[in-house]
């Protein structure tokens, strides 16, 4: 029985819900009482995306829109309007719900009857008093407490003889954000692990209300300046649905062409940061001397290194002659063959191999349980790539296969990477053949819907889904973004418990997990 089989089935047993089409896929109005039935009738083929808020004009108050999709399938959301009620939490149904529930008490204050751990996520309480729900205000109202630095201390799960708790951040060197780990421990061994984000948070979806569209596009590749072309065209996709914009296919196949680019990039930064973490100096830095010509390459054809401005609604913000094209995929060839050859010899370096091989294993069950997406997802058996599984732009035209490793530890983390640039530049090398004369740089003007669409992309580090709803003024009304870093970084605390405090920091970085895309 297909998907959407099951879905007809179980909706004919359910006389109390209304059911209407919209261009993103089908919407289901439901009495909250349903929702953990439904959701459990669906949860083996349907893939949970997240729980996005929409204003509900008609009552004055909130409705949550919980949103699914099945490979090549609609999009399917459950909207819940009894806000004013408690909603019954789906954490012990999905735990890859448990993170985003917490998110919308916090931010929304939307009780969920049954969640073991509402409070105290987002809003550090230190500085938040529980009930501020900044998001729910129209007004933007903030109350600080000067409390200090919170004791990890006190949220100890372990209390054998001799049991300790081993901060780690918030701050560390370099670049990394900030982010705060409790590792519990009664010797070297990591018992129990406390993650402790949102300690920059950013309020970006606060910030997108009353933008227009090209604000909200400005403000997207700002969550995450190491995939903006990726954050922005997510966003792009859902404006370009409210105002039912048709994309060229020379635009569509360009947007795949940078997006390929950038997913390159992207792994070639958490490979080398792998190879720093096990202390492997010399192709760590010939590794970021590939990344940096990616760089130049990027900085010297789209006008930004990291390919900022680059999307435009309908298409880009500029084209390139064939010659260029050509030019742009050679030099990536001999770039990524190059890091080919060194990742390849790596595979020969025993100390290398026990520094990654069965540590910071995430089994295909726990995967699977928080719902991972992306690389770290795809390297614990989950086939899950919204490239494939929904296909946008143009990736339903070009070849690729999406590579998929079954033993869920960090070498498996690491082989993912490397083959997926492998596929990357194999669906750049089949671009220009493809590229016939159009529009690029669009003229049109937007006029989009009141109603709320969804933008979605394979980023480098997994789908990003953007939710837009637009107001009478063709402005953004209210915004949903959900990141990888929020799916992805549920799971670390599991993948480094029962391995010694040296492995964190390679496990962290077999992980190449954005902390910016989680505080957005």
């Amino acid at each position: 029985m297909t998907a959407a089989q099951e879905l007809e089935m179980i909706l004919t047993q359910h006389q109390d819900i209304n059911r209407r089409v919209e261009s993103n896929g089908i919407r289901l109005t439901i009495p909250a009482s349903l929702l953990p039935q439904l959701v459990s009738q669906l949860s083996p083929q349907w893939t949970f995306v997240g729980i996005v808020p929409e204003d509900d004009a008609r009552t004055q108050s909130l409705r949550l829109l919980y949103v699914f999709y099945t490979p090549k399938g609609p999009w399917l959301g459950m909207e819940v309007r009894n806000h004013d009620q408690v909603i019954p939490s789906i954490s012990n149904i999905l735990f890859a719900a448990d993170w985003q529930e917490r998110e919308m008490e916090d931010l929304f204050d939307v009780s969920f009857a049954g969640h073991p751990q509402l409070g105290d996520f987002v809003l550090h309480d230190s500085h938040w008093p529980e009930g501020t729900a900044p998001m729910k205000r129209h007004s933007w109202e903030i109350h600080q407490k000067a409390n200090g630095f919170e004791d990890l201390g006190t949220h100890r799960i372990v209390d054998a003889s001799g049991s300790f708790v081993m901060p780690i951040g918030p701050v560390f060197s370099g670049t990394a954000e900030s982010i705060q780990f409790g590792l519990e421990t009664v010797g070297e061994e990591i018992v129990f692990a406390h993650i402790r984000p949102f300690y920059k948070y950013r309020a970006v979806e606060k910030l997108m209300r009353g933008q227009t569209p090209m604000g909200s596009l400005l403000i997207a590749e700002r969550i995450d300046g190491l995939t903006a072309f990726s954050h922005a065209l997510a966003m792009a996709q859902a404006w370009e649905t409210l105002g039912d914009l048709q994309i060229s296919p020379r635009a569509q196949l360009l947007r795949v062409f940078w997006a390929e680019i950038e997913r390159i990039r992207s792994h070639l930064q958490v490979l080398s940061g792998i190879l720093e973490s096990t202390g492997l100096s010399v192709p760590q830095n010939l590794l970021q001397a590939q990344e940096e010509e990616l760089l130049q390459i990027s900085g010297a054809f789209s006008g930004h290194r990291y390919l900022f401005g680059l999307i435009r609604l309908g298409g880009l913000s500029r084209d390139w002659s064939a010659e260029d094209i050509q030019h742009i995929v050679k030099r990536l060839e001999t770039l990524v063959h190059h890091s080919q050859e060194i990742l390849d010899a790596l595979t020969f370096d025993n100390s290398f191999l026990d520094r990654l091989e069965a540590v910071g294993t995430l089994s295909g069950e726990r995967a699977r349980t928080h719902g991972l997406v992306g690389p770290v997802g795809r390297a614990s058996g989950i086939h899950r790539d919204v490239r494939i599984h929904q296909p946008y732009a143009a990736y339903d035209n070009v070849v690729f296969d999406v590579p998929v490793q079954t033993e869920g530890d960090g070498y498996a983390r690491f082989r993912q990477l490397a083959q997926e640039m492998t596929q990357s530049i194999r669906i750049i090398q089949q671009i220009p053949s493809m590229l016939t004369p159009g529009e690029v740089v669009p003229t049109d003007k937007f006029h989009p819907a009141l109603r709320t669409a969804f933008g979605y992309v394979e980023s480098p580090g997994g789908s990003v889904l953007c939710a837009v709803s637009s107001n009478n003024q063709g402005m953004v009304e209210r915004c949903r973004i959900i990141t990888p870093g929020l799916v992805n970084w549920h799971a670390f605390p599991d993948a480094i418990r029962h391995f010694a405090f040296q492995d964190f920091p390679i496990i962290m970085a077999t992980f190449g997990l954005s902390v910016a895309d989680l505080d957005r």
